[in-house]
């Protein structure tokens, strides 16, 4: 079993570790995990065979019926080794006080807040320095691994029925056809119930830079759809950017992506220009040309990589000053200049087989 109470792109994050153990141990794994996307992200995926989703993961334990039920499913898992993921204290002593109660044995854990840690190191390259540990419990057992060098990259999986889905949507929608190039101006913490945080978020880019870019990539390439992406409750900030870009073929689909589609797009779209959030991690795991905004956090620990060798260009970070608001358009737009791009959507109509995309030289 493997725990990780993080958000989008730290559950990303996990699949490395997931693969490891699966073929370390002989099973896939159980993930108990907090939020809405745990589940969708690892449907159908081969490394794990149930997610234990917590929605309110910040309740009280007494008042929190979903975890009480979380609980009563771990019990079944108490001969398992278990890898707890969580580096923040407070979900830490809830993940604690849920294991005890579920009767799973401290000799059956390893903790990841229990090992060193290593300057620059990428939370990939941890986890799965993570993985190589043993819990008390399982030193004498047969460890399954297998001679496969694990890749340091996360792999996520999408059917056809994602495809299908995906495609319908941009027949219906008008977008069939067009190279699709997707921009991820937001956050989690950019839009909050009181409003748009602006400048207090170092990941923050101001709506006529994004308008600007937008405007930009449609010149360099007329026949593109730009799609504004992002959280249903982030769309009336997104329409602001497009009403700010006032051209055609700018459109806001925070509306219409819930997490399986969004995959599917991102395994066919053009590019991606994002700030540094969980989407750029599940376009990258998906082979989607990849531009990054990065703030504070370091680029050396936190890069989406991509297991197809797709590029991942990084503009920013702890060098250029710690904030995305330091970044002039150019800047950002030179850097998905050089992207090996895709061409144009691989879904030509709803039910169609895929067809494998081509790189095609840069813009």
């Amino acid at each position: 079993m493997v725990v990780r109470f993080g958000r989008l792109g730290d559950t990303v994050l996990l699949q490395p570790l997931l693969h490891h153990l699966h073929r370390r141990y002989g099973l896939p794994c159980t993930l108990l995990a907090r939020g809405t996307w745990p589940v969708p992200l690892y449907a159908g995926h081969a490394d794990v065979a149930r997610v234990i989703q917590l929605r309110d993961g910040h309740r009280p334990l007494a008042l929190s019926p979903e975890r009480w039920r979380a609980i009563v499913s771990l019990r079944r898992l108490r001969d398992a080794p278990v890898y707890v993921c969580e580096p923040e204290p407070r979900a830490l002593l809830k993940i604690r006080r849920m294991l005890a109660l579920a009767g799973i044995r401290r000799e059956n854990c390893v903790f990841l807040s229990e090992m060193e840690t290593r300057e620059g190191e990428h939370w990939v390259d941890r986890l799965l320095r993570f993985g190589a540990r043993t819990p008390d419990a399982f030193r004498d057992s047969r460890d399954h691994a297998g001679t496969e060098v694990v890749s340091a990259a996360p792999v996520l999986q999408v059917d056809d029925a994602d495809r299908a889905d995906c495609a319908a949507w941009l027949h219906a929608s008008g977008l069939a056809g067009a190279p699709l190039v997707l921009l991820q101006p937001a956050n989690k913490g950019t839009v909050r119930w009181n409003g748009v945080r602006g400048a207090e978020d170092d990941r923050w880019w101001p709506v006529d830079r994004w308008a600007q870019l937008a405007r930009a990539i449609r010149t360099a390439l007329p026949a593109s759809r730009v799609l504004l992406c992002g959280a249903p409750h982030e769309a009336a900030w997104l329409h602001d950017i497009r009403k700010a870009a006032a051209e055609a073929g700018i459109e806001v689909v925070a509306d219409a992506l819930p997490l399986r589609r969004l995959m599917a797009l991102l395994e066919i779209a053009h590019s991606m220009i994002s700030v540094d959030t969980g989407p750029a991690h599940v376009a990258a795991a998906l082979g989607c040309p990849l531009v990054v905004l990065f703030g504070s956090a370091s680029p050396e620990q936190w890069r989406p990589r991509s297991a197809t060798g797709s590029d991942v260009h990084e503009v920013g970070g702890p060098a250029r000053g710690g904030r995305v608001d330091a970044l002039d358009v150019d800047d950002v737009l030179a850097a998905w200049r050089t992207l090996h791009a895709r061409s144009v959507p691989v879904y030509r109509q709803a039910g169609s087989v895929r067809v494998p995309a081509e790189a095609v030289p840069r813009i």
